[in-house]
Order: structure tokens, then sequence, then C-alpha cells
């Protein structure tokens, strides 16, 4: 039953993941949670001379990486219901951007940093469904895990860290698949927008937060659950 519902969150959580990539590349020219994607065109522009384009990328990168740091430090806490916290910190995020486009004058590289903060927060809020690593808003790890696992499987390699009856590498490659897919079905969505719709395009995202940060069961057992299994 905990890892269906991993499942099943980890699905969602991607779907906002490219959901809001989808949202920065539109809206905004920049990813918000593609960091390679980010890495390279500051990379490539930074070398062409051209800094002030490549401004964009920095700023997402750095604030990628603060929200990360941010997102660990909850997750290695011993605070109570971190999940919950780090899924408000989200949804807050979201709705002062939301915010920004309604009342204020907008600045792209505030909404840049806000969105690539609430990113990188997002990502260490499930790292694992059973026992297989997943990323919730960068897709090129899950891609090459999928590979790794279907080639395992077609090889006949033993499974490290065997979790039982209907654990195996095509049920691994499997979770994969279903965490990327979600998150190509948000980039889908957010290419069905149009101009006219970018006021109300953060509402359901800050929505769908503000409903696991006030509902939602740890995604991952505490230590104590642990000992008590």
């Amino acid at each position: 039953m905990q890892t269906r519902w991993q499942l099943a969150l980890a699905i969602f959580l991607a779907l906002i993941a490219g959901y809001l990539d989808g949202y920065g590349v539109l809206f905004l020219g920049t990813y918000v949670s593609f960091m390679s994607g980010n890495t390279t065109l500051a990379g490539l522009r930074s070398g062409q001379g051209h800094f002030r384009a490549a401004f964009p990328c920095a700023v997402a990168i750095l604030s990628f990486v603060a929200g990360s740091f941010l997102g660990n430090l909850l997750t290695q806490s011993k605070l109570r219901h971190t999940h919950r916290l780090i899924f408000g910190m989200i949804a807050g995020l979201l709705a002062t951007v939301a915010g920004v486009e309604w009342l204020a004058p907008r600045n792209v590289p505030t909404e840049i940093a806000m969105l690539s903060l609430a990113m990188g927060i997002m990502n260490p809020a499930l790292s694992k469904i059973g026992a297989e690593s997943v990323s919730l808003t960068f897709v090129t790890g899950m891609l090459g895990r999928i590979g790794g696992h279907l080639a395992a499987a077609a090889g006949r390699v033993p499974l490290t860290g065997d979790k039982g009856a209907g654990d195996s590498h095509l049920n691994r490659a499997g979770i994969d698949a279903s965490v990327w897919s979600g998150f190509l079905v948000g980039a889908v969505l957010a290419g069905m927008m149009r101009s006219h719709f970018r006021l109300w395009a953060l509402l359901p995202p800050c929505l769908f937060m503000i409903a696991l940060a006030l509902f939602s069961e740890s995604a991952t057992p505490s230590p104590e659950k642990m000992s008590s299994v």
C-alpha cells in the first residue's frame, strides 16, 4: 500500500514539475527544473559573450541548488510532517509567483528564481519508491535507469536489494517509466496553454500542493514507523 501511494504521489509531482517546466519555457524563456538544459544554455551563451542572455539560466541554477539544500535539510531533520511543510512551501512559492503575475509588473528573473527554488525543494520530497530511486523534477537519470533495468532483465542479471515478490528489473523499469510519463504529460498540458491563460496557469498546481500540505500522509515512513514494523 505504501509503495502504491508513493508511486501515485511521484507521478503527480512529476506531472507538476513537467507542467511548471513547460510554463517556464513558454512564458519565462527558461527551464525551471531542467538544470542540464540551463547549464548548457548558460555555458553556450557565455561562450558567445551573451552574458545577459545567460543570466536567467544562472538564476535558475542557483535557485534550484538553494531549493535542493532547503528540501534536503528538511527531509533530514527530526521535525514532524516535514513532507507537509515542503508541500506548503512549494504552494506558497507558486502562489507568490501567481500574485506577482496578477498584481505587480512582471519581473522574469524573480519568477524564475521562485519557481526554480520550488522545484529544488520538491525533488528531495520523494527520493525512492520501494527500493527504486526516482527523480521528480528531471528525467535524464530515469531514462538511464529504464535502459539499465531493461538490459539487466534481458541479461537475467540478479536484482540487488530484492524487496520480495513482485520486485524485478521490469517492475522497476515500469516505476521509472510511470514517473517519466507523468513529467511528459505535465509538459503536454503546459503546451496546450495559450497566452491569455497565463494569469491562471499556476492556480491548478498551487491548489494541488495546498491539498498535499493539508491532507497527505508521509511519502517515506518515519524511523519510528520503520522500527515498529
